[in-house]
């Protein structure tokens, strides 16, 4: 898990801090709207040469490391 959390950063000056995948303006987000709206992992590694699988992956882990921190405070 943390080889694939390498592959993101970030960066104040990039995106407003968002988590991008480093060296590129495309963050964690996009991937996973992309991936919600129903984009196969091919389509979007043909939209954007830029990424590789493991990129995608990496979005994924972190997202999924972040849900793991999630606490629902109650009213």
């Amino acid at each position: 898990m943390n080889e694939l959390l390498s592959y993101i950063s970030i960066d104040q000056d990039i995106r407003s801090g968002k988590p991008c995948i480093t060296g590129t303006r495309i963050t964690v987000g996009d991937i996973l709207q992309w991936l919600a709206s129903g984009m196969s992992f091919s389509e979007i590694l043909d939209d954007f040469p830029l990424l590789k699988e493991e990129h995608i992956r990496a979005a994924l882990a972190f997202a999924a490391n972040r849900e793991a921190y999630t606490k629902i405070i109650a009213a």
